[in-house]
């Protein structure tokens, strides 16, 4: 009996992909890919499109089985044995809440988005590619949404992220960034997602906070970081091979490409604004500063990208300046915005300890104390008065990022930066000139925008008066959920649970109400 030849990966790989695919026959490969040319992108060779990890879906079962029950029989002996209580600080949790209602739900639209654009797809083997990351980031979700009901048996703000991703005001920065994806073309969402986020700016969000989780004690969060990565590095490698083969297949394609890379770099970095302030100010125990994650990941990592794709023609994105001198100053404004808006957030924020003050000083030796430290030391002595500062007004928001106008300008830190445009008589406002510039390629895209402070003062939002909106609109508990973080029921809480380790109390009690009203 003839012994049967064992395919090669190569072989394998042809015959799950290409060899699966067919040739239409009464309908026209217009009518079945309609959006395949919609958006100007030429090719003319999809088999020279080729996944460098091979990967089908019977490999890949196989391959994520194996992780997974490591995965959750860690999850299962960090709940067994309370793992909550070992962290390094309740302030820690907060982080966690940002992370859950921000960043969980954006894998749920990536999953949304990939099989969506797969489908657009008359290359067999991009076809297979989406489906695989789309099925990657529906195990992200849940992997992290499992992880974190840990956290929501004992800590609040965990209770209702779903919902609040769909209409907290800071939720939209976010939520915003992948719709706006979700609604461009498939070839755009590619770039924005495979190779603009995934390739040139995940590092910044996966690899320094995950390394913060473990550096705190959350080995729950630590062991989807991780499991999640191994995904991640292939997610990065696809989004790199894509730019390629879009490049190489028509010179056409060039300043599209070019276009697509510099509109979501600028809308990749601001979004992870909320990174930056997490590392900088909500990991008790603190890994690195985001100025130097900055220099690391993308400095370093991102020059050398894009010095290999100058010869497709190709440059750096458009505003790429502003952000490498906007690192030392964009986590302490979105602190200076969080801590100033509490009141209406699903966590507690607070002042940094004078150690904390100190290594951020150490960190940012040229901006800190000159601009940001005089401005925390103040609002701490109005704390310490039973004057905590809280802001009373609705901030104006960026009509394409929708993160309060609150950054500097590049060449002054202490003016803030303001820009604007007309469109069919109507005024829209900006955080920066790189949004500014999104805005006028597509503007009838972006006035559309759900923008949540303008929709609470039209009364679509539950109510005309923040606390309102926040309790039943956003579905969180004031008082409970938010405001400051000392003297919180979750200080509190975490006090009683290590009664002898007293450095995060307040050197005199505080009155969450008066913490409230103050």
């Amino acid at each position: 009996m003839a012994v049967k030849k064992r395919l090669n990966a190569k072989e394998k790989y042809r015959c799950m992909t290409r060899d699966l695919d067919w040739e239409p026959s009464y309908q026209t490969h217009e009518d079945i890919y309609p959006h395949e040319r919609f958006e100007g992108i030429k090719i003319t060779d999809w088999d020279k499109w080729e996944d460098p990890f091979r990967l089908t879906m019977d490999t890949y079962w196989k391959y994520q089985a194996e992780k997974e029950k490591k995965l959750y029989a860690i999850f299962d002996a960090f709940s067994q044995n309370n793992g909550h209580t070992t962290l390094s600080d309740a302030r820690y949790v907060n982080a966690l809440k940002l992370f859950l209602s921000g960043v969980t739900p954006l894998e749920y639209q990536a999953y949304q988005g990939f099989a969506r654009v797969g489908r657009q797809f008359s290359g067999a083997g991009a076809r297979i590619a989406c489906q695989m990351q789309a099925i990657d980031e529906l195990r992200h979700v849940q992997t992290q949404i499992h992880a974190m009901s840990h956290y929501n048996k004992h800590f609040n703000g965990l209770h209702d992220f779903a919902h609040m991703h769909d209409r907290v005001w800071f939720l939209s920065v976010p939520k915003s960034f992948f719709e706006d994806a979700r609604t461009a073309g498939p070839f755009e969402f590619l770039t924005a997602i495979s190779f603009s986020f995934e390739y040139v700016l995940t590092n910044l969000l996966f690899v320094p906070f995950m390394s913060g989780a473990a550096f705190n004690g959350d080995m729950a969060t630590v062991t989807f970081g991780f499991s999640a990565q191994s995904d991640e590095a292939r997610h990065m490698t696809l989004g790199l091979e894509v730019i390629k083969f879009l490049l190489e297949q028509h010179e056409d394609n060039v300043p599209i490409i070019q276009r697509w890379i510099d509109k979501w770099f600028w809308r990749g970095y601001r979004l992870l604004t909320l990174v930056g302030m997490m590392m900088d100010y909500m990991l008790p125990n603190k890994v690195m500063s985001w100025s130097e994650a900055w220099g690391v990941y993308f400095e370093e990592a991102g020059g050398a990208l894009f010095k290999d794709l100058e010869r497709y023609g190709i440059r750096p994105p458009k505003h790429v300046e502003e952000a490498n001198i906007a690192k030392d100053h964009v986590s302490h404004q979105a602190w200076s915005i969080f801590y100033q808006y509490s009141q209406a957030t699903n966590f507690h924020t607070w002042m940094p300890t004078d150690e904390e003050l100190d290594w951020l000083s150490e960190k940012y030796p040229d901006t800190f104390d000159k601009i940001y430290r005089p401005r925390f030391e103040h609002w701490r002595a109005l704390q310490e008065k039973g004057e905590r500062f809280y802001n009373p007004t609705l901030p104006m928001l960026c009509q394409i990022c929708q993160i309060p106008l609150s950054f500097g300008e590049p060449d002054d830190q202490t003016t803030l930066s303001h820009r604007s445009a007309e469109h069919e008589g109507e005024r829209y406002h900006f955080c920066s000139q790189g949004c500014c510039d999104i805005f006028q390629y597509e503007p009838t895209k972006y006035i559309q925008a759900w923008l949540p402070v303008h929709q609470i003062l039209q009364g679509n939002c539950g109510g005309g008066d923040v606390e309102s909106v926040v309790r039943d609109y956003y579905n969180i508990n004031p008082g409970q959920d938010n405001f400051e973080y000392l003297g919180s029921t979750e200080h509190r809480r975490w006090q009683d649970w290590h009664p002898n380790d007293r450095n995060s109390a307040p050197s005199t009690p505080v009155d969450p109400d008066l913490l409230k009203t103050g």
